[in-house]
């Protein structure tokens, strides 16, 4: 598929002039990574700053006097609990109590919910909800706001002292997982305390014909081009620092084969609440026993491993890589993988076929990476 017949964020453009490496990643042009590299701006995001065009995540609308029961009967995590201004982890789970998609549910109001979706799994999802929406579910309109915003991630340490200039809210009381409406520079914004990094910052949705603007202004006030200034990024990067924070990717840790209890989701696996898809499922997974545990890993012997790669114990293949990448913050090797049950305890030795070379790992705990807490 040639870049013309590629689906484009608004930010393609300035991702072209900026000399971004571009590639086709789920049907999208994107920059996998800038000048000079994926490693620059991993540790630039994690000791300043990062900005990331996100604006090929999906988002849906959900109005209506029953929109937090419909979806609260899709979704695993209790909508219920969320406050205005508030968002929440979460996922779309089948009747086996597998992943139909991770994302995120935020509330404006009682009536008023905004869903955000990954990339590829858009157009699934926006059926999935249209089809198990049914007469009985009342007053719920669901509209695909896909195309109206820009989504763009502003990310590190330096984040909030770069953006806060340009906002009309005061940043520091925004609380994370919290959101406000606003305006950045100018323009009328959702300010998002979120982000897949696993660092502080914030994630901002615009009209989709003021990304250029949006992007522009952090750039600047961040001083692009300094040494310990803001830096671009692109793909690579944003998946090295998610799997440094040990955060699920759908496709890899998580889909329609792994169940929420399996990938250590358990934690946005609401089973006391009212009946959702797969609830049935996943308290009968509880009550049986796991026999497979998604786990962290060290590489302990020379070698990088590297997604769905075999898993060895006892000479045996058990499962396979589901992320795996150098470490650019930790300067280690490391990933996630699925491993029996019995198999899963923090100290375990396991093998990794490297290119047909079975290379030592450790599983340890997760994330890998845990920013620091401030004084």
């Amino acid at each position: 598929m040639d870049a013309f017949s590629l689906k484009q964020t608004p930010l393609n453009a300035m991702h072209r002039r900026m000399g971004g490496r571009m590639v086709d990643f789920g049907g999208w042009d994107m920059p996998v990574q800038y000048q000079p590299g994926t490693v620059a701006e991993h540790l630039r995001t994690r000791n300043a700053c990062g900005l990331f065009d996100v604006s090929h995540m999906g988002e849906f609308e959900v109005r209506g006097s029953e929109a937090i029961p419909f979806v609260n009967r899709l979704v695993s995590n209790d909508v219920r609990k969320l406050i205005n201004g508030q968002a929440h982890y979460s996922a779309i789970t089948t009747p086996e109590g597998t992943v139909v998609d991770d994302l995120l549910v935020y509330r404006f109001a009682e009536d008023h919910l905004w869903l955000v979706v990954n990339a590829s799994t858009t157009e699934k999802d926006w059926e999935w909800f249209n089809a198990h929406k049914t007469e009985g579910d009342g007053d719920v309109t669901l509209t695909n706001r896909s195309q109206d915003y820009c989504q763009i991630a502003i990310q590190g340490p330096d984040a909030l002292r770069i953006l806060q200039p340009f906002a009309d809210a005061r940043l520091d009381e925004i609380k994370y997982y919290h959101f406000r409406e606003g305006v950045v520079a100018g323009v009328p914004s959702i300010i998002s305390r979120t982000g897949y990094t696993g660092e502080d910052g914030f994630e901002i949705y615009a009209a989709a014909d003021r990304a250029e603007l949006l992007w522009q202004t952090f750039l600047d006030a961040g001083d692009y081009g300094a040494p310990e200034g803001i830096t671009a990024c692109g793909l690579a990067a944003r998946n090295t620092l998610r799997l440094e924070a040990a955060m699920s990717l759908y496709g890899h840790e998580i889909d329609d084969t792994t169940t929420l209890l399996e990938a250590n989701l358990g934690w946005i696996c609401k089973l006391d609440k009212d009946d959702f898809t797969g609830r049935d499922a996943l308290i009968k997974q509880k009550e049986t026993g796991l026999t497979r545990r998604l786990v962290g890993f060290e590489m302990t012997e020379r070698g990088i491993a590297r997604d769905g790669q075999a898993i060895i114990i006892d000479g045996k293949e058990v499962g396979r890589v589901t992320s795996a990448s150098p470490a650019p913050f930790l300067n280690k090797n490391i990933g996630l993988g699925y491993v029996p049950i019995e198999h899963a305890a923090t100290g375990t030795q396991i093998h990794i076929d490297v290119r047909g070379r079975t290379v030592a790992a450790n599983i340890v705990p997760t994330p890998f990476y845990k920013r620091p807490k401030k004084n």
